[in-house]
C-alpha cells in the first residue's frame, strides 16, 4: 500500500502493543497530515455517491434533498455551520435510515456548536410532526423537549429546510460550491463539548 507522502515512513510492526514512543510519535504526525488531507474528500464522497441513486417515492434522491436543503439555507442567509449541517443532515439517511440523525450528529460533533449537534440528534423526531396520518407516528413527540434551548431551531430546521426539499423542480447549487464550506468547517479546532 503506497503512503500518502513519498517523505513518510512505514511502520513494521505488526501490533500497535510493540510501538514505543518514537513510533507513536511518527503515527501523530503522518496521521494527523493524513486526516487534514483526506478528511472532506471523503464527506464529500459519501454524499456524492448517492447522486444518481434511484428514488423510492420522492422525486428527488437523498442526495436532490440534501443539496435542495442546502442551497434553501444558504440563500435564506444562515450561518456557514448551519449550510454545512443542512447539508449532512441526511449524509446517512439510506445506510442507516433509524439513526441517520445520530449519525450526522456523530460525523459532525467535534467541529459544530452545541444548538446543531442536537438538532441534528433530534430532527428525526421533529420531523414527525409534519407526517400528519402516518401509522405509528406520533406528532407530538416532539413535545417532550418543549423548553429546551434549541427546540425552536430544530423545529424550524425541519419545518423550512428539511420536510419540504423534496422537490425536482428546484434550482439547486452544485455539490463543488459547499466544498470550501465544508472544508473549513471540518478543519475547526476540534471540541468535545456536545455531551449528547
Amino acid at each position: 500500500m503506497a503512503l500518502q507522502k513519498d517523505e513518510w515512513k512505514y511502520s513494521n510492526k505488526r501490533s500497535l502493543d510493540d510501538f514505543n514512543a518514537q513510533d507513536w510519535k511518527l503515527w501523530s504526525e503522518q496521521r494527523s497530515q493524513y486526516f487534514e488531507g483526506q478528511r472532506v474528500s471523503h464527506i464529500m464522497r459519501m454524499l456524492e455517491c448517492q447522486k444518481d441513486d434511484k428514488a423510492y417515492l420522492y422525486t428527488v434522491n437523498n442526495y436532490y434533498h440534501c443539496m435542495q436543503t442546502a442551497t434553501r439555507m444558504l440563500r435564506a442567509g444562515l450561518p456557514e455551520e448551519d449550510v454545512v449541517v443542512g447539508l449532512l443532515n441526511d449524509v446517512g439517511f439510506v445506510t442507516c435510515n433509524e439513526t441517520h440523525g445520530e449519525f450526522s450528529a456523530a460525523l459532525m460533533r467535534p467541529f459544530i456548536s452545541e444548538r446543531n449537534h442536537w438538532m441534528l440528534v433530534n430532527h428525526a423526531i421533529f420531523q414527525q410532526y409534519h407526517c400528519y396520518d402516518l401509522p405509528g407516528c406520533d406528532r407530538h413527540a416532539r413535545d417532550k423537549f418543549n423548553g429546551h434551548p434549541y427546540f425552536a431551531w430544530a423545529a424550524e430546521f425541519v419545518d423550512k429546510y428539511d420536510q419540504t426539499t423534496i422537490n425536482y423542480d428546484e434550482e439547486i447549487l452544485p455539490l463543488a460550491a459547499f466544498e470550501p464550506m465544508v472544508k473549513r468547517i471540518f478543519t475547526r479546532t476540534p471540541n468535545f463539548k456536545n455531551k449528547e
